[in-house]
C-alpha cells in the first residue's frame, strides 16, 4: 500500500499541527510554573523572614569581626572561605532591606486602602510572619473574626501583590 501525493501532505499538515499545538501547550504550562515559583519563593521570604532577619542583625557586627580578622591575616590559607561567607552575609543583609522596604510598601498600600480587607490582608501577614511574636492563622482568625482558611487566603492574596512588588514586572502573566 502506497500513499499518494495528497495523502501525505494532508498527514504532514496534522502531524504540524499537532506538533505545535503541543508546543504551545509546554511553553503555557512552563509559565504557569514560571509564576508559581515566584509565589512560593515569596511564601519561602516570608516563612523565613524572622531567621533571615536576626542574621542580619548578627551580620552586622560578624563583619566587623572578619574584616578585623582578615586585617590580621590569622586565616592564612582559609581567606578564601572568609570571603565567601562575608559575600553570603552581605546578600543577606541587602535581601533583608529589600524585603522590609518592599513590606513597608505593601504596608503602605494596605493602611492606605478603603477596604477593610486589605487592612486584615496586611495584619494576617505582618503576625504570622513578621511581628517578633508569631501568632497561628487560628489566633489571627480570632482576632479578625474570620475562619482559620481566609487567613490563609489573605497570605495568597498578599503573596500575589509582594510578588510584583519584589520581582516587578517579571511576576506578571501575560
Amino acid at each position: 500500500m502506497t500513499l499518494k501525493e495528497n495523502e501525505i501532505e494532508q498527514v504532514a499538515a496534522v502531524a504540524v499541527r499537532t506538533a505545535l499545538e503541543y508546543l504551545e501547550k509546554e511553553r503555557e504550562s512552563q509559565k504557569k510554573l514560571k509564576q508559581d515559583r515566584r509565589l512560593r519563593n515569596i511564601k519561602l521570604l516570608l516563612r523565613h523572614y524572622r531567621s533571615f532577619k536576626m542574621h542580619y542583625e548578627a551580620t552586622k557586627e560578624d563583619l566587623k569581626e572578619l574584616d578585623e580578622y582578615l586585617e590580621l591575616d590569622e586565616f592564612g590559607d582559609n581567606e578564601l572561605a572568609i570571603e565567601a561567607i562575608k559575600r553570603s552575609k552581605k546578600r543577606t543583609a541587602s535581601m533583608v532591606k529589600f524585603i522590609d522596604k518592599m513590606i513597608g510598601i505593601f504596608k503602605i498600600m494596605c493602611e492606605q486602602s478603603e477596604k477593610e480587607e486589605d487592612k486584615r490582608i496586611y495584619q494576617s501577614v505582618y503576625y504570622l510572619y513578621i511581628s517578633e511574636v508569631k501568632l497561628s492563622a487560628k489566633d489571627i482568625s480570632e482576632r479578625h473574626n474570620t475562619d482559620p482558611r481566609t487567613v490563609y487566603k489573605d497570605v495568597e492574596k498578599a503573596c500575589k501583590t509582594l510578588s510584583s512588588l519584589i520581582f516587578g514586572v517579571d511576576s506578571i502573566r501575560f
